[in-house]
């Protein structure tokens, strides 16, 4: 019988008997070492296999210092890929990350697990605003964007509580057409409309002050490794000029970016 995974908890690894949607198949890693079961008076051992494949990968059951399973990592890759985004510093597209899928996916989960990922510099590209001034957007390569859903859809479910039901900016399962029908309630009830909005909040955003928040909400220490990993990752233009994070700023543009810095907010402003 299949474990559900708790959302915001520690997942059960899936039966890797299951397949992927999509075809990739879940090898003997994620396994239990030693398995027993009694059926019928009968005692059945699962093994781990030992054999390799072509490319070296060891198929034996193996320890992993971080929780993440393949279907974790298959079902970020499966999000970012549907929101065709931008190649970051290393020109690399979707279109060609999938080329070599099956090794690009492998070599993620494998780093992600055993907690030596870590992200190459942000692309840092201008954008026109409507009132002629430029914004910056912080892009990450395609490998990146994945790693950063994996802990977004992990932590968001215990995060979501923290919002108001009338919130909805970056929100899962929530529009803008949702907030305009909610806005067009709030007139019939109320005669003043309050307008804020916190010049450079992403920019300027403390780093220390974002990591207090999540001190809040989370105890892994994983899930904290990496969301600094991506706070101090350096950002880069297209013509090559690198620049550090200086204890504050966060690219509006990278997928963990939105639902740590709404938590900020929610919290302390």
């Amino acid at each position: 019988m299949k474990e559900k995974e708790q959302a915001g908890q520690t997942p059960v690894r899936p039966n890797t008997d299951a397949s992927y949607d999509g075809g990739l198949g879940r090898s003997s890693d994620e396994v239990p070492v030693m398995g027993m079961e009694r059926r019928a008076g009968v005692v059945l051992l699962e093994l781990p296999l030992t054999t390799s494949d072509s490319r070296g990968r060891d198929k034996a059951a193996s320890t992993k210092s971080n929780p993440i399973t393949k279907q974790m990592v298959w079902e970020a890759y499966k999000h970012v890929r549907g929101n065709h985004g931008a190649a970051g510093i290393d020109n690399e597209t979707i279109v060609r990350y999938e080329e070599r899928l099956s090794d690009n996916f492998y070599l993620l989960w494998n780093h992600m697990s055993s907690g030596c990922d870590f992200p190459p510099p942000v692309l840092e590209v201008e954008i026109p605003k409507s009132d002629g001034r430029m914004r910056k957007l912080g892009i990450p390569t395609v490998n990146d964007r994945i790693a950063q859903q994996v802990i977004k859809a992990y932590l968001e479910p215990r995060l979501e509580a923290e919002f108001s039901p009338l919130s909805y900016g970056y929100r899962p399962l929530k529009s803008a057409h949702q907030a305009l029908a909610q806005v067009r309630r709030n007139v019939r009830q109320f005669a003043w409309v309050i307008d804020m909005d916190i010049a450079g909040f992403f920019d300027h955003m403390s780093h220390d002050l974002l990591m207090n928040a999540l001190e809040r909400h989370v105890e892994e220490k994983w899930v904290k490794m990496y969301i600094t990993r991506w706070l101090t990752a350096p950002i880069e233009d297209r013509e090559g000029n690198r620049r550090n994070r200086e204890g504050e700023g966060t690219p509006q543009g990278g997928i963990i970016s939105p639902p740590v810095g709404q938590l900020v907010s929610a919290l302390y402003l």
